[in-house]
C-alpha cells in the first residue's frame, strides 16, 4: 500500500531536469519582456544542481548584456563554454561579450579581448556553419576590426559569400557594410536595398538603410526609409526591434524626434519585445527624448519606468541629461 502511495505521488513530481528547464524558461520569459532585475532573481534562485547550469550562465550573460555590463556578461559567458563547449551559440555570446568589453578597453586590453572575440565568433561557425547571426557577428568583426586582431576585408568578404547561401539578406547586408568600408557608396545602397527586396521580415532592413542614409547626411531619404520601416513593421507581428532601431536612426540624427517617441511608445506597447531592444532602454531614451524636448514631467516617469525593471541601468541612472536636455 505504501508503495503503491510513493507510486502515485512521485508521478506527480517532475523531473529535475523538467523542472530546471520550467524555471530557465521563466528567466528567458523575463529578459525578453526587459524585467533585468526579475531575471537576475530568478537566476539568484536556480539550484546549481548541474542541469541546464551552461543555459543558466548564458542567460545570465545576457540579461548582463543588457544592462551593458562587460565584465560580468564575460565571466558568466566564460562559464557557459566551460560548461558546454561544443554550442555555438554560447560562443557567438561571449564573443559579442568580448567584442564590447574591448570597445570600452584601454588600447592594451582591447588588443587581447578583440583576439579572443575573433575566435570565439570562430569557433561558433565551426561547431555550427549554418548559424546565421554567428556568421553575421564573424563577418561584421573581420569588416570592422583592424587587421592585428585579425581584421581584414577579404575574410569579409569570404563569410558575405557563406551568408548568401544560409541568410541572403544578411548577406546583402554585410556585402553593404563592406562596400561602405571601400566607399563605394552605390554598392552599399543598392545591397542594403536587395536584403530589403529578399527578407521575410523587411522591416529590420528597412532601419539598415535608414541607417546609412543617416550617415551620407541624406535626410530626406532617411525618413522616407523609417516611414517604410514603420509600415513594415505594422505588418509583421514579430517586427517590433526595428521600431526600437528606426527610432534611434532618428535620435542619432536629431530629426524629428516626437516621431521617434511615438515608434519607442508603440514598441513597448507591442507584444514583439526582446532582448534586442531591452524595454529598460527603450524608456531610457524615452526620457532622454522628453528631457530634450523639454517636458521634464514625462522625462521623470520614463526614467522610473526604466528603473522599474533595471534599477541599476547605468545611464538611466544617469541624471545629467535631465539637467543638460542630452
Amino acid at each position: 500500500m505504501a508503495a503503491a502511495l510513493l507510486a502515485a505521488a512521485t508521478t506527480n513530481i517532475p523531473a529535475v531536469g523538467e523542472i530546471a528547464k520550467q524555471q530557465l524558461a521563466q528567466v528567458d520569459s523575463a529578459l525578453q519582456a526587459g524585467e533585468a532585475d526579475k531575471a537576475l532573481a530568478l537566476l539568484d534562485s536556480l539550484p546549481s544542481s548541474g542541469a541546464g547550469d551552461a543555459e543558466a550562465y548564458n542567460l545570465r550573460c545576457r540579461v548582463f548584456f543588457t544592462l551593458e555590463r562587460w565584465n560580468e556578461a564575460v565571466d558568466a559567458c566564460e562559464q557557459s563554454v566551460r560548461l558546454d563547449a561544443q554550442n555555438s551559440n554560447d560562443h557567438m555570446w561571449l564573443g559579442r561579450a568580448l567584442g564590447r568589453k574591448a570597445s570600452h578597453a584601454s588600447f592594451l586590453s582591447a588588443f587581447s579581448l578583440g583576439k579572443r572575440a575573433r575566435m570565439e565568433f570562430e569557433e561558433a561557425v565551426r561547431f555550427n556553419s549554418s548559424n546565421a547571426a554567428a556568421l553575421a557577428d564573424l563577418g561584421e568583426f573581420y569588416r570592422s576590426a583592424p587587421g592585428v586582431v585579425g581584421g581584414g576585408l577579404s575574410e569579409a568578404e569570404k563569410i558575405a559569400s557563406r551568408l548568401d547561401a544560409v541568410d541572403a539578406a544578411r548577406g546583402h547586408e554585410l556585402h553593404g557594410r563592406i562596400a561602405e568600408e571601400r566607399n563605394d557608396y552605390g554598392t552599399a545602397e543598392r545591397e542594403y536595398k536587395e536584403a530589403i527586396a529578399v527578407s521575410r521580415h523587411p522591416a529590420f532592413r528597412w532601419t539598415t538603410l535608414a541607417d546609412f542614409y543617416r550617415r551620407r547626411k541624406r535626410w530626406t531619404e532617411m525618413e522616407g526609409a523609417v516611414q517604410s520601416c514603420i509600415s513594415a513593421a505594422r505588418r509583421d507581428k514579430q517586427a517590433g526591434v526595428p521600431l526600437f532601431d528606426g527610432a534611434s536612426v532618428l535620435i542619432d540624427a536629431s530629426r524629428d524626434l516626437p516621431l521617434a517617441a511615438k515608434m519607442l511608445e508603440e514598441y513597448l506597447g507591442g507584444p514583439a519585445k526582446t532582448e534586442e531592444a531591452p524595454a529598460f532602454a527603450a524608456y531610457t531614451r524615452l526620457a532622454r527624448i522628453y528631457a530634450r524636448l523639454g517636458d521634464e514631467t514625462s522625462a521623470k516617469r520614463e526614467q522610473a519606468a526604466a528603473l522599474a525593471l533595471a534599477r541599476e541601468y547605468e545611464p538611466a541612472t544617469d541624471l545629467s541629461w535631465q539637467e543638460t536636455g542630452h
